[in-house]
């Protein structure tokens, strides 16, 4: 039997994954779980401490992920530290970081190269890498393999077993769906990725699909650009619904009885770290001869969403004789999706710079973002409108007519369709959505 192939049977392979994010700590946890003992590398000092004292530093609802974490810590399974000399021992490495795309839409890739540069020294001939990042297609072949070679002496395909095995997590459903999803493990050789299937075989109860590298780059930046592209359908639909004095939601209904149909849900905007960024890696690499088009458009309807909440709020507050200069609203929910503390990308942070530009005052309000959180009714009570764009639990909750009553004015802009638009007497305003005024 292979050795390699052997040692991930006994469970006698270490394995380091290099940043403890939200992809790479629950990876990290999960293969720990699963008997290896595991070593994570993160730059950020407080978070290693945190995760060394078994404490999870991601917050939101999160099922299972702080249980697990404490589990592997306590046992010794897990431990962080920000030396990559504690790779040197490692025979599979996982690299889990950020990998954005910059104000020219092109690849950000200065974590990535770093690590390389950082781990490359580290390595050790034989060593399996796997890049779980999203990347853009050609990405292993032009950055990942020289960027190891030159830092290590190694040749990538011959002295090391590259990978690129995209992850497909959701923040709030992280340990379910390292679990329970496919994956497309991309090898720059067939042994590599044969060497991957078998590492992740031990804790994935799903299809492990072998393919090459640029395909399960290919794959990765595909479904996410799929999404964008729906949403985007769904937010100009809502756009037209609007213009046309109907409502998109009970559209959405009815096509979507029609087999083979399933329009997406519209809403204020689209955040998180992968849909806004992916569509433009997909493109990065293609030659100037493809001229995209419909990619780039559903961007830019994306991108728009929270710039149209802007106009429903003037509206809206037209609407009770109030100018959007000088008012305070309400902006209810920061991170990108409900229930969780990660704001990156947030549709919100875009509100409400739009806001400041139109001489209002956002005032912010979340329940999971530390800098965010305070009293909600005493926070909305000098507002004198109140933006839904995130749909938290807490806000769900909430009884529109208490939300109208602690505002200055009554007037509620519905980004995320949480609330009836006849639950109280307001001016309602929402994405799509049917308007109310207090006339009726």
């Amino acid at each position: 039997m292979d050795s390699f192939l052997e040692a991930i049977e006994h469970r006698a392979l270490p394995i380091a994954v290099i940043g403890l994010g939200y992809v790479g700590l629950p990876v990290a946890c999960m293969f720990a779980k699963a008997g290896f003992t595991v070593v994570g590398i993160e730059r950020n000092e407080t978070k290693v401490e945190t995760i060394n004292r078994g404490l999870s530093p991601i917050e939101g609802e999160e099922p299972g992920l702080a249980e697990m974490l404490r589990e592997v810590v306590q046992n010794g399974r897990l431990r962080a530290t920000s030396n990559y000399a504690a790779c040197q021992e490692a025979r599979a490495i996982l690299i889990s970081v950020e990998t954005p795309v910059g104000d020219d839409n092109r690849p950000a890739y200065s974590a990535l190269r770093s690590v390389l540069a950082s781990l490359g020294p580290h390595l050790a001939r034989g060593t399996l890498v796997i890049v779980e990042s999203t990347i853009a297609p050609g990405t292993m072949e032009k950055v990942v393999a020289p960027g190891l070679e030159a830092a290590s002496s190694l040749r990538a395909t011959e002295d090391l077993y590259l990978v690129h095995c995209p992850e497909r997590v959701m923040v709030g459903k992280l340990l379910h769906n390292l679990r329970h999803m496919p994956r497309a493990v991309g090898g720059m050789t067939p042994k590599a990725a044969q060497r991957a299937v078998a590492l992740y075989n031990t804790f994935v109860e799903a299809d492990l699909d072998a393919t090459t590298a640029l395909t399960a780059e290919i794959v990765k930046t595909t479904e996410n650009t799929y999404r964008d592209v729906q949403i985007a359908f769904a937010n100009e639909m809502a756009l037209v619904c609007e213009d046309l004095g109907a409502d998109v939601w009970q559209v959405r209904t009815l096509v979507n009885k029609c087999p083979y149909r399933d329009m997406h849900l519209p809403g204020a905007g689209v955040g998180g770290h992968c849909l806004p960024k992916d569509p433009w890696l997909l493109l990065t690499h293609t030659s100037t001869d493809l001229s995209a088009r419909l990619i780039p458009a559903a961007r830019a309807v994306n991108d728009g969403m929270p710039f149209h909440v802007a106009e429903l709020v003037v509206d809206g507050l037209r609407a009770v004789g109030k100018d959007i200069e000088g008012a305070r609203v309400a902006v209810l929910g920061y991170a990108f999706l409900e229930n969780s503390d990660d704001t990156r990308n947030s549709p919100s942070a875009v509100l409400a710079k739009r806001l400041q530009a139109l001489g209002a005052e956002p005032v912010i309000h979340d329940p999971y973002v530390p800098q965010y959180r305070g009293d909600l009714p005493a926070l909305v009570q000098s507002c004198d409108a109140a933006v839904l764009m995130v749909r938290h639990a807490e806000y769900l909750r909430l009884d529109p007519q208490d939300l109208v009553g602690w505002l200055a004015s009554p007037v509620v802009v519905d980004g995320r369709h949480a609330f009836d638009a006849e639950a109280a007497a307001w001016i309602y305003r929402g994405v799509g959505g049917p308007r109310r005024d207090l006339d009726g």
